[in-house]
């Protein structure tokens, strides 16, 4: 079936809050956070580490009063610039729009399904800056097919499961990884919904160019449509 209003569509999913992450965590101890390059407070933080980003996330929920903080979709940021897995001379071609949803929790913190599905893909995308253990599930609802990418996992979640293997919405399906696997990043999922998967195993962009910006925004629409956190 051919569907014009993906993002319509992704929308009308579900009507309530899916939690993607442990469901101990009621929606209201959510809370957005900005991590653009338009957020100055970022400017004292020593970025390329790992560690100082989780300080300041951590202190961040606290002074909030809340357990996971979440955001990122379309979001310009200046983080990818400590890695040339995204870094390019050019500005137009530099990799630094976000594509996905970030939910930055604990390190293993369990990593649920928000729909039924089956296990379409995973791989381990070594490197600094990239996802590291990645899982993405595959969807169909009123037959129409798409996908839900689950990135910075850790080694054990991909460990021993098995492609076609079928998930119930709610399963946990992984836990979130440390710096030490996850790309070296503060410990976080990122989420993403992907309309066309283009060929890709395991793996796909969740950071674009401007370029190619308005081609993802339209493949790769804000997962919270979904989520409704």
């Amino acid at each position: 079936m051919i569907i014009r209003d993906f993002s319509g569509f992704i929308e009308n999913v579900e009507s309530n809050f899916i939690p993607v992450v442990s469901s101990r965590f009621s929606q209201e101890e959510y809370i957005e956070i900005d991590l653009s390059e338009d957020n100055h407070r970022l400017d004292v933080i020593d970025v390329s580490s790992s560690k100082a980003f989780e300080i300041y996330i951590n202190r961040y929920l606290k002074e909030n009063n809340a357990s996971i903080a979440y955001g990122g979709y379309n979001e310009i940021r200046g983080i990818y610039r400590r890695s040339t897995h995204f870094n390019q001379e050019n500005p137009e071609t530099e990799r630094n729009i976000h594509l996905g949803l970030d939910v930055w929790c604990d390190a293993n913190t369990s990593v649920l399904a928000p729909l039924d599905g089956k296990i379409h893909s995973f791989k381990n995308n070594t490197g600094f800056g990239d996802y590291g253990p990645t899982i993405i599930l595959e969807h169909t609802i009123h037959d129409i097919v798409f996908y839900t990418l689950y990135g910075h996992l850790s080694i054990a979640s991909i460990a021993n499961i098995r492609i076609g293997e079928k998930i119930k919405q709610g399963q946990e399906i992984a836990v979130l990884g440390d710096a030490s696997v996850n790309g070296d990043y503060a410990p976080h999922l990122h989420f993403q919904v992907i309309k066309d998967l283009q060929g890709n195993i395991g793996d796909y962009p969740g950071v674009s160019n401007r370029n190619d910006i308005e081609f993802y925004l339209q493949n790769c629409p804000d997962p919270n449509l979904l989520l409704k956190i």
